[in-house]
């Protein structure tokens, strides 16, 4: 059984029992979600999409909150002395998914 979320703008296909990398949600660790499901297919092989998938949810658990690896970002203007160069480091939650109820 698996299914398709949405969020922090992006579509992600989870199963029970999988850890997961997200945008940023604003809840503290331990915390129970309940995310919208955009496609379930279930055990027996039926895929449920658009307005059949109506009610289905996807429950997870935040495992914990931290930042990803930093990426540089060089800004460079060719005969004009212009560089600049700085970091980002994205904010992210870690999801543990537990079921998927559809």
């Amino acid at each position: 059984m698996y299914a398709v979320i949405r969020t922090g703008g992006k579509q992600y296909v989870v199963e029970p029992g999988q850890v997961l990398k997200v945008e940023k949600i604003n809840l503290p660790e331990g915390s129970e979600v309940e995310l919208e499901a955009l496609m379930v297919r279930g055990d027996n092989g039926e895929v449920k999409v658009g307005p059949e998938v109506k009610g289905a949810k996807v429950k997870a658990t935040v495992v914990r909150h931290g930042k990803g690896k930093k990426i540089i970002v060089f800004k460079y203007k060719a005969k004009k002395h212009y560089q600049r160069k700085y970091g980002h480091r994205q904010h992210f939650t870690e999801l543990q998914i537990n079921e998927i109820v559809s």
